[in-house]
């Protein structure tokens, strides 16, 4: 896992709306990157409305929301439209974000073995660095997690 106080890995991939989004563009915000499994399942759909629900909240406190997952940008798109999300989501086909931020690797459930990714939250600060890891996500209470997280 990357740590407290590494710079946040670059990089660059198309929104929602297919537009090319980097975190340089994020540079003296302080942001919160969610990694989720996929869009619109379960606990994906919850973590996501948490967020939106307290999105104001989060504006306030100067916090910039990121999801990214490797769904394309079409199941992005009717994601945020169908859950009316505020904030952007990031489509990692080709798994280079979810790599870079090591969140990708074998899971398994009901005995099953796969490949997919580790449901984590980085919070990044103004000058582009990790201050904390959130491995242990409540998707019904992660806004919280995120405030407190950033200390706020």
């Amino acid at each position: 896992m990357l740590t407290k106080g590494k710079k946040a890995p670059a990089f660059s991939a198309p929104n929602q709306d297919g537009e090319i989004v980097s975190l340089k563009d994020y540079l003296g915000k302080k942001v919160a990157i969610y990694f989720y499994p996929k869009d619109d399942t379960p606990g994906c759909t919850e973590q996501a409305c948490n967020i939106r629900d307290n999105m104001s909240g989060l504006k306030k406190t100067g916090i910039e929301i990121i999801g990214i997952s490797v769904d394309d940008v079409k199941k992005h798109k009717k994601f945020e439209q169908k859950y009316e999300l505020p904030f952007t989501l990031i489509a990692d086909e080709d798994k280079k974000i979810v790599e870079k931020y090591q969140v990708w690797g074998e899971k398994k459930m009901y005995g099953r073995v796969y490949m997919g990714i580790f449901r984590t939250t980085y919070l990044i600060n103004e000058n582009g660095e990790i201050v904390r890891v959130i491995e242990k996500v409540d998707t019904k209470n992660h806004t919280a997690q995120i405030l407190e997280g950033f200390g706020l």
